[in-house]
């Protein structure tokens, strides 16, 4: 775990991009194993339930284990489509045929983007990847927005309940206090390849 200065936050991306970026091939391996374990363990996979993945980018865990075992249990599976220029609302797509893919101006594959896509409300969980995480369940992005923007109504939390937002991290990228912005939404669960934080009960 990392230690967390009063330091900028960029300061803080670059500092745990480093840690993620050590993390040996061999880590990454068994963590895809275990990701998949901790979630069946927890019943977060049940058929009808929407769910939105995502495709591991710059070190990111890999989850795609995760979603192919997600698919062969019929859940209704969804990957973000990253909005147009000017624009920070991801819309997501329901993957239907594995062979439907683009890539994003970032270089990150795409499931069908021409799909009638959804907002991030009519999901029931969603797994985010991240930066770094805190022990109060807060997540620190790439910096782009796009999470922070599409899930801002869960400010909210009386009115919506839903999705359960699960973070995907390495344990090296726990740190034991992020700085918070007042638009930041806490996540309700992290998984790491040890073990799954829980912040708020499904």
């Amino acid at each position: 775990m990392i230690s967390s200065p009063l330091e900028t936050k960029a300061g803080l991306r670059r500092q745990l991009r480093a840690a993620r970026a050590a993390v040996t091939p061999e880590v990454r391996r068994k963590a895809a194993r275990t990701i998949v374990q901790l979630v069946l363990r927890a019943g977060w996979l049940r058929q009808g339930r929407r769910i939105g993945f995502y495709m591991p980018a710059k070190g990111e865990l890999d989850i795609t284990d995760l979603l192919t075992r997600a698919m062969a249990m019929r859940v209704n599976c969804f990957l973000p489509v990253v909005p147009p220029a000017r624009q920070r609302t991801l819309g997501f797509t329901r993957m239907t045929r594995r062979d439907d893919w683009t890539h994003n101006r970032y270089g990150i594959p795409e499931h069908a983007a021409w799909q009638t896509k959804i907002r991030a409300r009519r999901l029931d969980i969603v797994f985010l990847p991240l930066i770094g995480f805190d022990r109060q369940g807060y997540r620190m992005g790439m910096g782009g927005g796009y999470y922070d923007a599409s899930l801002a109504f869960l400010r909210h939390r009386k009115r919506w309940q839903r999705p359960y937002l699960i973070g995907v991290a390495f344990e090296a990228q726990r740190l034991e206090a992020l700085p918070v912005d007042p638009w930041d939404v806490p996540l309700d669960a992290v998984l790491t390849e040890q073990q799954v934080y829980r912040f708020r009960r499904l």
